[in-house]
């Protein structure tokens, strides 16, 4: 597509090349919202083999297939639940599974999610009360924008908003 500021038209090319229509931009954008589908609209439908009606026949009687993978995977079960620690090694390089204190293996022995428990855990460890930084005051001592140097003055705010090759009363 290519738009043609001096006339007012938008040129619409085909994909091959072959074909070339020149529409009004208000055509073309009437022809372009065409294509949104109004809240709650289906623009796709499916026919024949891909329908629901055929799908759900052949899914009762069993004569749908499961899907095949193109590639068969390589790993077996166990392999692809260990993924999640060379994960967290690939980010933090550190191995989840290797003991810091004594380099030994470790390995999991449960998922605690109930939060009284991280909290009680946690709180035995020392690790619950952890301080953090103060939150900024509201009512903190301004910022010295303009530090005061020796023998110069600090600029006014006058000195940023005019520029000598364009004076301000040319605006006015």
């Amino acid at each position: 597509m290519t738009y043609h500021r001096e006339t007012g038209q938008v040129e619409y090319r085909s994909k091959d090349g072959k074909e070339t229509k020149m529409l009004h931009a208000l055509e073309w954008l009437a022809a372009m919202c065409s294509h949104v589908p109004n809240k709650g609209e289906q623009m796709v439908r499916y026919y024949s083999y891909y329908s629901n009606v055929v799908c759900g026949k052949r899914k009762k009687s069993g004569t749908d297939d499961p899907i095949r993978y193109m590639l068969e995977p390589e790993l077996t079960d166990k392999a692809f639940r260990r993924n999640w620690g060379r994960l967290i090694q690939k980010i933090y390089q550190v191995d989840p599974l290797v003991c810091s204190k004594c380099s030994g293996a470790m390995r999991v022995i449960a998922f605690i999610e109930d939060k009284g428990v991280i909290k009680k855990i946690l709180k035995h460890l020392d690790l619950w009360d952890v301080k953090r930084k103060p939150r900024p005051t509201a009512n903190a001592p301004p910022i010295d924008i303009f530090p005061a140097y020796d023998r110069s003055p600090a600029p006014t705010a006058d000195d940023y908003l005019t520029d000598p090759d364009y004076p301000i009363e040319a605006y006015f």
